[in-house]
């Protein structure tokens, strides 16, 4: 079974289905389940009581973890002078200890089995260091370097932890930036062009298959930096 937060919507969702067309075991986390098509269970990532919770009932269950994939994310594109602290806190809680706290739970189920995958979720932007994105790219930029030393931590338990650095995906994450900023960003990727939650999935695809079994600690850039 594959644990997948943010589950509800964008990126979070596009992998659900496709580890389910794939006739895959998903768990879905999101802060609402309501009307999800497969299995899933109410969390606040940002909260680690709520991850601990989960944690309990994933036990209780029984369920075999074989992987996690730590997608639920939120940005707010503001200068840092004009970013209100509650924002800031927000969006580090989420992204950053969200991560942590999940890698923290769930790992040892994979520990148990001496074996897994663990896919935590950065973005293009801490390598571009765009303007206007200094809060959420360091949360993100804690990602990687988390998921960096995350990777030597698990591999002696053959468990294998890489990131996924999108750049702008269609998604409800980039609904309020701008078309001039995303035209921007996307002109400074290797390949100029948009990209979709399929060319996300086609990337899961292969860090949870064995052909990606040599590869951890990795950051891997959709559209190229």
């Amino acid at each position: 079974m594959f644990i997948v937060t943010g589950a509800s919507k964008g990126l979070g969702k596009a992998i659900c289905s496709r580890l389910i067309k794939n006739n895959m075991q998903v768990l879905g986390l999101a802060r609402d389940t309501s009307n999800l098509p497969f299995e899933s269970i109410n969390c606040d990532v940002s909260s680690a009581d709520e991850v601990r919770s989960v944690t309990k009932l994933i036990r209780k269950q029984k369920y075999n973890v074989t992987g996690i994939i730590n997608a639920a994310g939120i940005a707010s594109m503001n200068l840092a002078l004009t970013t209100p602290s509650a924002i800031a806190e927000k969006i580090v809680k989420t992204n950053l200890l969200g991560t942590i706290y999940c890698c923290q739970n769930f790992a040892p189920f994979l520990i148990r089995n001496k074996k897994g995958t663990i896919i935590n979720f950065s973005t293009i932007a801490v390598s571009l260091g765009l303007k206007g994105e200094s809060i959420y790219i360091a949360s993100k930029a804690g990602v990687e370097g988390f998921s960096r030393a995350f990777a030597r931590e698990m591999a002696d338990f053959n468990i294998s932890v890489n990131c996924i650095a999108p750049g702008p995906i269609k998604t409800d994450l980039i609904k309020g930036v701008s078309k001039k900023q995303i035209e921007k960003i996307i002109s400074n990727q290797i390949f100029q062009k948009h990209f979709t939650p399929d060319n996300v999935c086609d990337l899961v695809e292969i860090l949870i298959s064995d052909r990606a079994k040599t590869l951890s600690g990795q950051v891997f850039h959709i559209g190229g930096v």
